[in-house]
Parts: structure tokens; sequence; C-alpha cells
């Protein structure tokens, strides 16, 4: 990749180490490096990373908001998230932009919206009831591995209206395959040599036995007598646009929610009981919401989960041009990166922001660039409703049974997974019945 020529004296401060050390270091300890280089270097920051590519991250509101204002034919959230894209796909709805990433995305608005999210609700209760029933209950287990299982199933069954059978029972695994991996392993996805060798193998050959299995329900669907009443959103890409989506167009948006879209609200649950584990006074006032059916509550619970423990570090768009941002005159390639963490964390954005206060977020919506865990503007998450009611099924399932508790009273830690940042020993708690 080409390095910007650009007079640094232009350029927001930021790390001198090599490009290569930076790279390393947002991929193991992302975290870490931003929340350093915030308190050395303030508000706005650059990085040096994947080849010397230049980012530069924000933490204002102000400046957030600027970025998602932008113009989507300036500011490419599809350029900035082209890691994905090997696992994603060409098509994905993640990593196109301007005209056919609306195009792509005015498809899938449907099966997302107030009234498809209803018809999901009973659905999304039993399966995470299901599952909820079969915790072990007394002795110490990880959270995290058991929600990454049951948004997986949500997902399979609920989105994409999967039966049960040889193919679901194969895919299961594979897909659980490609979320677990560490940070390193994502970055290798970029550069195709190393397929060829040692886990980047092992992975491509997984991906391609995934493909096989998604071709094969695209493939029987398409014949599926009743596909036209079918809710799901499968059946709904396939009849979209008087169905002219090719089968490489639909795998890429079924991959994309496949993985996109459990994974994260899994960890952000992890992180949910992580909290509730170590807070009995807000564990209990969400019991009482658990019963007396209060989704307002719950959903709150889950975005304060994702306010104090970010899943994601950060957002992402490449300039296409040359642009101003944050006060400074950015040149074309620069990715602009929107920090989670580093506005969630900020004291003068959320009082006492190190405490765990569902009560943020309970009849309230947050100003504009202030809680991004969705993204925003135009890119925002088209999931992002599905996520929360789907976490607020799952903490009314778990906290109208059980009381928790944590194994160990110190905290864990964030640990990158994937593009993620997870419970360090998979947020393990302790349930026993009410």
């Amino acid at each position: 990749m080409a390095t910007l020529e650009v007079d640094p004296r232009t350029l927001p401060p930021g790390s001198r180490l090599p490009s290569v050390l930076q790279t390393f270091l947002f991929l193991v300890a992302r975290r870490q490096l931003h929340i350093r280089l915030h308190r050395r270097f303030g508000d706005v920051f650059s990085t040096r990373i994947a080849g010397r590519r230049l980012v530069v991250t924000v933490s204002r509101p102000e400046h957030i908001r600027e970025i998602f204002a932008g113009s989507p034919t300036i500011f490419h959230a599809g350029d900035g998230n082209a890691l994905l894209a090997p696992v994603m796909g060409k098509h994905s709805v993640l990593v196109i932009d301007e005209d056919e990433h609306l195009r792509i995305r005015k498809l899938l608005m449907p099966a997302f919206n107030g009234a498809a999210l209803r018809g999901y609700g009973d659905l999304m209760a039993e399966l995470a009831t299901a599952d909820v029933e079969a915790w072990p209950t007394g002795r110490p287990f990880a959270v995290h591995p058991r929600m990454n299982a049951v948004t997986l199933e949500i997902i399979l069954r609920v989105v994409f209206g999967m039966a049960d059978g040889a193919r679901l029972t194969e895919l299961r695994p594979r897909l659980r395959r490609i979320s677990d991996i560490g940070p390193l392993t994502v970055l290798g996805w970029s550069y195709p040599k190393l397929t060829r060798v040692g886990p980047w193998r092992r992975n491509l050959a997984n991906l391609n036995s995934v493909n096989e299995l998604l071709y094969a329900e695209i493939a029987d669907r398409r014949e599926a007598g009743d596909l036209a009443s079918r809710g799901d959103v499968l059946s709904r890409l396939l009849t979209a646009g008087g169905g002219d989506l090719s089968d490489g167009e639909v795998r890429d948006q079924m991959i994309t929610l496949l993985l996109a879209g459990h994974e994260t609200t899994a960890t952000a649950l992890a992180w949910s009981f992580h909290e509730l584990a170590r807070r009995p006074d807000v564990q209990r006032r969400a019991q009482e919401a658990a019963d007396a059916g209060d989704e307002d509550y719950l959903q709150a619970v889950a975005k304060e989960a994702m306010r104090r423990r970010p899943v994601i570090q950060n957002v992402a768009r490449m300039l296409t041009e040359p642009t101003e941002v944050a006060g400074y005159q950015l040149p074309k390639g620069t990715v602009v990166g929107p920090s989670i963490n580093l506005v969630h964390k900020d004291p003068s954005v959320y009082a006492e922001p190190r405490d765990f206060r569902p009560e943020r977020f309970v009849g309230k919506q947050p100003e504009a660039g202030t809680w991004i865990p969705f993204g925003g503007g135009v890119r925002r998450c088209l999931g992002a409703g599905f996520s929360l009611q789907e976490a607020a099924a799952v903490l009314r399932a778990v906290l109208s049974r059980y009381d928790l508790r944590p194994e160990r009273a110190k905290p864990e830690y964030p640990k990158p997974r994937n593009i993620t940042l997870t419970p360090s020993r998979g947020g393990r708690i302790v349930a026993t019945p009410r």
C-alpha cells in the first residue's frame, strides 16, 4: 500500500513508532494504545498501520458528528472496513459504498423495521429460554461461549429461517471457527499468500466449506413454493428487487449478518452479565424489570454494557478526497476513526463513566455522537433494533430464573478476539436458581 505523501506539520500529532509496531499494538492492545495516545496527544491523534496507512482517531462528540454527517461520497465506510472483505465478500453491506450500498441497504431494511422485529419476538424468547434452562448452576462457567451459541441460533433460526437438519448441524461449528480467531489471523486476511500456510490455510478451507453450505441453502430456498410468504431475511433477499440478486450477493449479505449479527450481541451480553454479577443492587433492579417484562430497562442494561465495555474499539471512514476533519486538512486515503471507547469513557460526556448505570438510557435518547456502538449517520447498523431486542430477550430469560455472582471479584479485562473486545476469561460467573 502506498505511503501518503503529506506534510506532517498539517496532521494531528501521533506516535513515532515504526508503522509495523503500531499495527501490532493496534491488533493486540488497541484499547491500551488509544488510551495512551489520547492521554499524550489529546482528543485528535494519528497512527500509521497496515502498510503505513494514516489513521486519525477522534473522540469528541462534535468531531464524531462531523464525520457521521459527512457526505457518503467522501467518507467511505466500505473502504474503511476493507479488512473484512476476504470473509464478508465484496458485495457485503459493510464493505460497499455509495449507490451500491444504498441499493443493498434498501433491500435489507424491511427485515429490520418495527413490524418485522415484533414478529421475531416469540421465537427469540423461545430460543433464549431453551438455552438458559440448560445453564449449569452452583458452579463457575464462562458465559461468553454460551452467548455466542444462543445468538448464533437466533440468527440462523429467526433471521434465516433455517430448519434443523444436517446442514444446520454442520454450519454451526464452522461459523464459530470463523469468529473464534485472534487479531493476527484477522490481519492475515489481507495477505493472500498466507492462505497457503498454517492457520490461514485452515481458515480458508473452513470458509470454503461454509460457502458451500450457504450456497446449498440459497439454492434450496429459491425452489421453495412459499418463498413470497416467508418473513425471514434470506427469503426477503431472494424476492427483493424482483429477485435480481445473484447467489454471490445473497451469500455475502448472509455471512455478514451471521457473523456481525451474532458475535457483537453475544459479547455485549457477556459484558452485561459480567457487570450485573458484580453489582447486586443493579442486578436486583434488572431482575424486577425481567419479572415485569420491562423491556425498556433491560435494553438499557445492554446499552450501558455497550457503553461501559465497548465491543468494538472504533468506527472507520476512508476519505476519498482531501477533507478538513476536526480542524485538520487531511489527505485523500486517510482513515478517520471515531473512537467508541474514548467517547464512552469521557467524564465530560458521562458523569462517573466507570459506574454501571442503566438509568442513563431509560426513556432517553443519547445525544448524537456520544453513544456509538452501532456507528452513525447513513451507515448506522441496520440490525441495531434487532440486537437490542435480542439482548432484552436473553436478559429476561436469565434474570427471571437466576441470581448471578462472579467467580472472582476482580473484573476481567477486554481481550481482542477477531475485531471485538471480549471478557478475558470468558465472563466467568456462577448462576443459582432464584
